[in-house]
């Protein structure tokens, strides 16, 4: 009996240790490390290409006097803004004045010749109808009286001539915009139609940016569109340009493009393109350097990798980890077309549906078992 009871507590004992050692290799054995992964989704993606370029004035008028003076006024402020026919400066107009005066007397006399004319014609062919007189004398009068008609429109020519010269001594804004400095002075003699310009006038409220892109990016840009046709020639891409200024920002107003040179420069090999630009702050100035970021082909069905998530191996080829339905890290080599915002445009090695690691690499490699913990993709702004 005692020989029994010895054998159970033998064989509890013995259950108890098998127990408390699987209890303590289950408590050694650690859970899979967390990652946090992104879902990818295929999408068409349009590319673009970074092309430098200049910003141009909308509209550019050079102040230049019509008639011969000398500056009596100066009527604006350097540097003010301006709208078409305000004054600009004034030309002494005595002269043209005088000139006027003379023209209103010829008119003048122009118009009593008519007069007298009108008269001894009317006398003449009453006359005829007397036969007092003959056809010669009336045939002679209407001559005269076309004559004194002649020189009468000749008179009301001249004279409004003479009125728009005196007009002209009041040099006004041609066109609406930003005022430069003045390039002459109070007192300074000026010619009609002269080379220099007495002030230049510009208009920025919107401008072009005058791009140069390359043979490349003018191919890519056609066979895109003869690739995927569309109603307004776009090819489908995005038509919305923008720009990142000379000091690195991204100018916050979309361009787009307005005419393109239809051809190549044999020397340089590049096509100008001319984008507009709103300009509401006059933040871009004639003559700035900007880059310009242009659409130039459309990717179909590729996938946004948060760049978090590439890394580069030692060949310099881009790769990525991600997460297979066993929960199991698998590597993957990518081919990228470019990026978009914070996302690299991956179009071969990742697909929709990929759960693409983005975090929690200090403790996983290729072959782990892991737990995947799904993070919304962030927001992006197309850019290349």
């Amino acid at each position: 009996m005692i020989g029994n009871k010895s054998v159970l507590l033998a064989c509890i004992l013995a259950f108890a240790g098998l127990s408390s050692s699987a209890v303590l290799a289950q408590q050694k054995t650690p859970p899979p490390p967390a990652v946090t992964v992104v879902t990818l989704e295929a999408q068409d993606v349009t590319l673009r290409a970074d092309m430098p370029g200049r910003v141009v004035a909308y509209g550019v008028a050079e102040v230049r006097p019509q008639v011969s003076g000398i500056i009596v006024e100066r009527l604006f402020e350097e540097g003010a803004r301006v709208k078409k026919g305000d004054p600009l400066y004034r030309i002494d107009k005595a002269v043209y004045a005088a000139t006027v005066q003379q023209a209103k007397a010829v008119v003048a006399q122009a118009e009593a010749a008519l007069t007298a004319a009108d008269k001894d014609l009317k006398r003449a062919k009453q006359l005829l109808e007397r036969e007092v007189a003959s056809q010669q004398v009336v045939d002679d009068a209407t001559a005269e009286r076309d004559a004194a008609q002649a020189g009468l429109l000749l008179a009301k020519a001249q004279l409004l001539s003479a009125e728009i010269n005196l007009d002209y001594t009041t040099i006004s804004a041609p066109l609406s915009g930003i005022v430069g400095r003045t390039l002459t002075t109070q007192g300074a003699l000026v010619t009609a139609q002269q080379a220099e310009p007495l002030a230049v006038i510009r208009q920025i409220d919107k401008v072009y940016v005058d791009v140069a892109a390359s043979t490349s990016d003018i191919l890519r840009y056609n066979r895109s569109k003869l690739a995927h046709p569309s109603s307004d020639d776009t090819g489908g891409l995005d038509p919305k340009v923008t720009l990142t200024l000379a000091d690195g920002t991204t100018y916050d107003q979309t361009g787009t493009m307005r005419a393109a040179e239809p051809q190549i420069d044999p020397q340089t090999g590049v096509a100008v393109l001319r984008l507009e630009f709103p300009n509401p702050e006059q933040l871009l100035l004639p003559g700035l350097y900007v880059k310009a970021h242009l659409p130039v082909e459309l990717a179909k069905n590729v996938v946004l990798a948060p760049q978090q998530g590439i890394s580069r191996d030692r060949r310099g080829q881009p790769t990525a980890l991600i997460v297979n339905d066993e929960n199991i890290v698998e590597p993957r080599t990518l081919t990228v077309r470019g990026t978009q915002g914070s996302d690299w445009i991956v179009s071969d090695g990742l697909k929709a549906g990929d759960r693409l690691i983005v975090a929690g690499f200090q403790k996983i490699a290729p072959g782990a078992t892991v737990t995947p913990q799904e993070q919304s993709a962030p927001d992006t702004v197309a850019q290349n």
